[in-house]
């Protein structure tokens, strides 16, 4: 602003104060409002300073404002100041403060004032402020921020992980605390993605392994959240936990649930449970309140597919195929030298009637044991299970019986959803067991404490002593390993190129944004020599400019989209993030 208007601004500014002070003596006259009818300043309060005391009309702002502050060069000279206390006070001492509530569109709509006196008033009447607005203002730009990070998020293509521990790389006593029961895999999966690092989760749990599967856009923040979640869960420090968790991501993860699904990776290798376990996996995390999402639900379903075609087109599943199964033959290994005599020839009890117990009766069946003890907490899902084996005797009796048949039996399989110990030291010795008894726990969490073995004459095994059974077993099956590991391979690259896809939307996305901001940039720059032409004219090279973009996007983008190798596709995708700097 130039001096010349600046001192001219300022003499009407004190013209309209002295206008004011006649104003107010008028109203000390006649009862009249304070300032002249004429004044644009009458909703001003007017006071004179003097040596003793000054009586002012209204309260000014007690702290000076930072738009006050910026006024202050404005004012600099001049035969007027901003006053620390809000308000403006004159070279003679007249202060004039803003009236409470006053605010620059209130007091336009009363008087016309100079576009000079303009900025001053603005600067200096501020509205006033309440914390609904303060709250309003932060709600939005809360929300444009989120939505940039969400845009920018979204640019990025969700990659897959895997967090979790198993029989190869964790003892029993750790897998047990991370053990969670089928009906809280959703719960755990909703928990791991409160903090919205990862997207999408879900959960498998086994007597073998305990897996989480889930996508996030950073890797780095979404395995410390899960780590996290599993420290809180099992209440295992972070030192313990990385001694027996495995973290795997991208195609590392995607081979691994491969082969689990596929049971390469089971402790009995071909076993059927762990595929129908890994479809129940798949199936949970589509219910409503599950968390699979697009990219790891699509991973699961096709490692079930996997699963299938690895048992139909190979002879992997033939043999020892559970962990119930390679317990019955380990019993048949160990009898003899354990009790002195055949597992035919020994009196067995199992308790428990779930699905680990029913593959226990149908391998029975099959080596020709004709009866056998079935414990259960219920009768009617014992009844249920012995109506199922015809062919064998099954004395069912309830938990309040646990002692008489542990006395009377040989051979005992624990198998419940128990989430203690039923047999321990302390139970086992007061009941007062003759010696001479095999216990087989192939529970997770153990149903039978460690200690257990201890006692003279007590000989207890749990599922990480099967692998004398499975080694066994693993031998017979090289072959159909090989054959099951082609067929895997096949199925995890029509995942990876459909994951692929996804990825290469965010990269053809930015490659077209960049394309059109330099469009509209080149035509910025070209709109002073435009401006003669019509608007017809206009949207003729609007149309132009365009046609040209989409032209030269079109080859490189069509090459992503038709290019089906996926070694091909990653490496283009490479390139074109590295030629247009995406």
């Amino acid at each position: 602003m130039c001096p010349l208007r600046i001192f001219f601004a300022l003499l009407q500014l004190h013209l309209l104060f002295v206008l004011g002070m006649s104003g107010s003596a008028a109203a000390s006259a006649g009862g009249a409002k304070a300032g002249g009818r004429n004044c644009p300043f009458r909703s001003w309060g007017v006071s004179k300073a003097t040596n003793t005391m000054t009586t002012t009309a209204f309260v000014a702002p007690a702290t000076l404002s930072r738009s006050v502050a910026a006024a202050r060069p404005l004012l600099s000279g001049a035969t007027a100041a901003v006053s620390d206390e809000g308000g403006f006070r004159t070279s003679s001492g007249l202060f004039v403060a803003p009236s409470t509530g006053s605010t620059v569109e209130s007091f336009l709509r009363k008087r016309r004032v100079g576009a000079a006196l303009k900025p001053l008033y603005a600067a200096t009447v501020a509205p006033p402020v309440s914390t609904g607005v303060v709250a309003a203002a932060a709600e939005k730009e809360d929300k444009a921020i989120n939505k940039k990070k969400r845009k920018a998020t979204s640019m990025t293509p969700l990659e897959v992980h895997v967090i979790g521990l198993s029989h190869h790389n964790a003892a029993v006593d750790v897998r047990e605390k991370l053990s969670i029961p089928e009906a809280r895999w959703n719960e755990a999966a909703n928990k791991l993605c409160e903090s919205e690092v990862i997207a999408e989760a879900c959960t498998l749990s086994t007597c073998n392994r305990f897996e989480i599967y889930f996508a996030a856009h950073d890797s780095y923040a979404a395995f410390h959240e899960a780590t996290a979640f599993l420290e809180r869960h099992s209440g295992l420090p972070q030192k313990v936990l990385r001694k027996n968790l495995f973290l795997l991501s991208g195609e590392d993860a995607i081979w691994h649930l491969m082969r689990v699904s596929g049971g390469l990776d089971s402790l009995v290798v071909g076993e059927g449970q762990i595929l129908s376990q890994v479809k129940q996996c798949y199936n949970h995390g589509m219910e409503e309140d599950g968390k699979g999402g697009k990219v790891v639900s699509r991973m699961l379903n096709s490692a079930v597919a996997a699963g299938k075609r690895v048992r139909s087109e190979t002879g992997i599943s033939k043999g020892a195929v559970s962990i119930s199964s390679a317990a019955v033959e380990f019993s048949q290994l160990r009898c003899p030298k354990d009790l002195g005599k055949t597992f035919e020839e020994s009196r067995v009890a199992i308790i428990g009637a779930g699905k680990m117990s029913r593959l226990l009766m149908i391998h029975m069946a099959s080596q020709g044991i004709k009866s056998v003890t079935l414990m259960n907490r219920g009768r009617e899902r014992a009844e249920t299970l012995a109506a199922e084996f015809p062919e064998m005797e099954v004395d069912i009796r309830l938990m309040d019986e646990l002692w008489p048949v542990m006395h009377s039996h040989d051979v005992v399989y624990t198998s419940t959803s128990a989430q203690g110990c039923l047999l321990t030291k302390d139970n086992v010795q007061e009941a007062g067991l003759a010696p001479g008894k095999v216990i087989v726990d192939i529970s997770v969490p153990r149903n039978v404490e460690t200690e257990v073995s201890e006692i003279e004459g007590m000989f207890s095994y749990n599922v990480d002593h099967l692998k004398e059974v499975v080694d066994r077993n693993t031998a017979t099956r090289k072959k159909q390993m090989l054959e099951a590991e082609d067929l895997l391979v096949e199925e995890m690259e029509k995942f990876r190129s459909w994951q692929f896809s996804l990825g290469a939307v965010p990269a053809l996305m930015k490659l077209q944004e960049k394309a059109e901001t330099m469009r509209m940039e080149e035509l910025k720059k070209a709109s002073k020599k435009l401006n003669n032409l019509s608007d017809k004219e206009l949207q003729t090279v609007e149309r132009l400019t365009k046609g040209i973009v989409n032209k030269l996007l079109h080859g490189p983008m069509s090459h992503l989209r038709a290019t089906e190798d996926l070694e091909k596709n990653l490496a283009a995708l490479k390139t074109l993030k590295a030629v247009f700097e995406l």
